[in-house]
């Protein structure tokens, strides 16, 4: 599990801070709750407030650092409803055995903290959070399939950007494209009780999913779900950010019928649901403008066999099932550079003998022998139109699925 994390005391100030890490003692024993949208992000159920009580004893702390602490917790825990007024200032004083002047400093820290605001001859209440601060309180998580891999680190920048954008910091897991890691996720977040929003890439989102019985677990808990690069069609219900892929397989293999070529190959991946609407829109391309569609001029492989191709030995098989095609519409960048590099190496001239084009318009096509052409969102990153949309969802707003469409960026190779 890794963390879009920010410093814990951002936003707190320099009193407050002072009064947390004067003490050694504090510091290793008392892990303070901020409930504000601009400090910690470390979460701690009521139950256990009950270990966080301050110690007055401290020498080292200032007696008014020890109320406003106190203070804080009770906010934390919920003791003190929104419209209700905190305790007066003389009613402060005796409860703690302090003089007035202490029970102002205590109270000014939680002013410019934003936990409570305070009036003249009014008294002190619970600070009302804005639009964007109530966002900035959610307890968000992004689960997608991979995290450093290919196009992801692009991604995971457009839903951190979009997130910490509103003061949310969400915890970030993985799932390798595995069902089982899913699965332990999702039995994982059950548990928390404070959670509000899942951005979830689901994993083999083209196979049947034993899952489902824990999303809709959440979501009768009242979490809201956003998919990225659409959901399972059980739960198709659920907003999802997804690019048109069907479309793109299209405009892929109309492209190279332009170019001249009749003979038109694909590397499509079947566990995801983006292979399976990548195929399909490239075989209805086929089919319309009369072209040949043999089962020889497909190659499928999945999430298990991906790493296969970084063997030059399969790589070669697989070019081999696939001769007699001038042309190959591959799955995404990753696997056209590998087919790219590998004809180049055995001389085969691209895209002079065998045209290549694929999706995604990532680094992977600039590192090419040939530069690939390839399909783009343009300045649109799927990653942060799905964090908007889960922040949206959040403000419950009304939100339906959003397809982006795929753009051609034509380079060397086809």
């Amino acid at each position: 599990m890794a963390s879009f994390s920010r410093p814990v005391f951002r936003g707190v100030s320099s009193q407050a801070r002072s009064c947390l890490v004067g003490s050694p003692k504090k510091q290793t024993n008392f892990p303070v709750l901020y409930p504000g949208p601009e400090y910690a992000t470390i979460q701690i159920s009521h139950h256990h407030t009950s270990n966080l009580i301050p110690e007055e004893d401290d020498p080292m702390a200032p007696k008014y650092c020890f109320l406003a602490d106190t203070l804080r917790l009770e906010i934390a825990s919920g003791q003190y409803s929104d419209s209700q007024m905190l305790p007066t200032e003389q009613q402060l004083c005796q409860r703690f055995q302090s003089s007035r002047q202490t029970v102002r400093r205590a109270l000014s820290m939680l002013e410019e903290e934003k936990l409570i605001t305070r009036r003249q001859g009014s008294g002190s209440r619970l600070r009302e959070p804005s639009r964007e601060e109530a966002l900035s309180d959610r307890s968000i998580v992004v689960m997608t399939t991979y995290i450093s891999d290919y196009i992801f680190p692009g991604l995971l920048q457009g839903m951190e950007g979009a997130l910490t954008a509103h003061g949310s910091a969400p915890l970030l897991y993985a799932t390798q494209n595995q069902v089982a890691t899913e699965r332990k996720i999702l039995q994982t977040l059950l548990i928390r009780k404070d959670l509000d929003g899942i951005l979830v890439e689901g994993s083999k989102t083209a196979l049947p999913n034993p899952n489902l019985d824990l999303y809709h677990k959440l979501l009768d808990q009242g979490v809201r779900l956003v998919f990225l690069n659409g959901s399972y069609p059980e739960l198709s219900y659920i907003p999802s950010v997804l690019a048109d892929d069907c479309g793109g397989g299209r405009l892929l293999a109309e492209h190279l019928h332009k170019k001249g070529h009749q003979h038109i190959g694909g590397i499509f991946k079947s566990d995801d649901r983006q292979g399976i609407l990548r195929y399909a829109g490239f075989v209805q391309a086929l089919r319309d403008l009369s072209l040949p569609m043999e089962d020889s001029q497909l190659f499928w492989y999945n999430t298990e066999s991906r790493k296969s191709f970084h063997s030059d030995a399969f790589v070669d098989a697989v070019l081999e099932s696939l001769r007699g095609c001038s042309a190959l519409v591959c799955y995404n960048d990753e696997i056209a550079l590998r087919v790219v590099t590998r004809l180049r190496r055995k001389g085969v001239a691209v895209p002079g003998e065998v045209a290549v084009v694929s999706f995604d318009n990532s680094q992977y096509s600039e590192l090419a022998p040939v530069r690939i052409t390839s399909l783009s969102h343009g300045e649109q990153n799927l990653g942060e139109l799905a964090a908007t949309l889960l922040l949206r969802t959040l403000q419950e707003e009304q939100c339906q699925s959003q397809v982006v469409p795929w753009v051609l960026v034509e380079k060397e190779s086809g």
